[in-house]
């Protein structure tokens, strides 16, 4: 089984470039799938194999499955976990939403990440103004003293008391994004901790501002929070895509998730599908830009007794204008009976 497994990985990681194409293509249907609870906290592992890259290895189970997984003292080693680290500070960013990139990508989970729902449950309150004060996550019931479980892989940012937030954890994950856990009754992690997805970082509680024992949740990116149902369908404890396709109106803090099924489609086209819908939405909008140009166009048919300056007096034009609109028409022209002419 061990050697039939690492000829796989093998073969996994010596693709040739050849097959680009198709690797995209896979990449975009598999970032799309949705994704069960992928947490093997608790399992026993009989034995880890080297894969050819030393960051990733493969680890078997007791159970007799088997997964790959990231070598923890190589994602240490990312800047993600160095630059702006402030284990006080909720936003060491300090960016302006607006100075990010309109649409960009974020790996969410892949074969390599852990993923588990921080509570299968209707949200009590959900992401947008409350009160006439920014709510910048969501509500989800959750009675005091239930244990809390990290929703991805990552490293403990902030373990303390926050004005606001009670009892808070912050963790950051290796793509960039941040889960803040809020209102926690007690904190199992300290700054500095590697969590796995499923590992109890706190238990429910109602510090801070809080009306009663939930559990606030949110998501940033950068340090600019967006609505997290944009990940999680919390109604079913799933993760929505393993690949997070970004808007810069996420961040809008009116902006909650809205399922349509056409923005969805326009989310997660590739590149080259967005550059042929551009050309094709530029052809629609020049047909329709010709067309209203053309309804709006105003013609008169020469009569006995018309002049250039008698006819702009009634279209409410001028006399230059009209020549501009009529290629070869001068004032000096002589008109003639039956003569169709623009007059704007």
């Amino acid at each position: 089984m061990k050697k039939s497994l690492l000829i796989s990985v093998i073969l996994l990681f010596s693709l040739p470039l050849s097959a680009q194409e198709t690797i995209d293509s896979l990449r975009h249907a598999f970032g799309r799938q949705r994704v069960e609870t992928t947490s093997l906290r608790g399992s026993l592992y009989a034995d880890t194999l080297d894969t050819g890259n030393p960051s990733v290895k493969v680890v078997l189970y007791d159970n007799g499955t088997y997964r790959f997984v990231k070598d923890p003292s190589a994602v240490a080693d990312s800047t993600v976990f160095t630059e702006f680290w402030d284990t006080r500070n909720v936003n060491p960013y300090r960016i302006s939403p607006e100075s990010l990139p309109d649409r960009f990508s974020i790996w969410i989970v892949d074969s390599l990440d852990s993923y588990c729902c921080p509570n299968k449950v209707t949200p009590r309150s959900k992401f947008g103004y409350r009160h006439g004060r920014r709510h910048q996550g969501i509500d989800l019931p959750y009675p005091k003293g239930t244990p809390v479980p990290a929703t991805f892989d990552g490293k403990v940012r902030i373990s303390d008391y926050v004005s606001g937030y009670g009892n808070l954890v912050v963790i950051r994950h290796a793509n960039g994004l941040e889960t803040f856990y809020g209102h926690l009754s007690e904190r199992k992690v300290d700054s500095g901790d590697w969590v796995s997805a499923g590992d109890i970082i706190g238990l429910g509680g109602s510090t801070g501002r809080s009306t009663g024992p939930h559990l606030h949740f949110e998501t940033r990116y950068k340090g600019a929070a967006f609505d997290p149902s944009w990940l999680i369908d919390f109604e079913t404890g799933t993760l929505r895509h393993r690949l997070l396709k970004v808007r810069s109106w996420y961040f809008n803090p009116n902006q909650r998730y809205v399922q349509n099924v056409d923005d969805e489609d326009e989310i997660f086209r590739t590149d080259e599908e967005d550059r042929i819908a551009a050309e094709e939405q530029a052809k629609k909008d020049a047909a329709a830009r010709a067309r209203a140009e053309a309804a709006a166009q105003k013609y008169h048919t020469i009569r006995n007794g018309d002049t250039l300056s008698g006819i702009a007096k009634r279209y409410r034009t001028t006399v230059k204008r009209i020549c501009q609109l009529n290629p070869g028409l001068t004032e000096k022209t002589v008109l003639r009976v039956g003569r169709r002419i623009r007059v704007n």
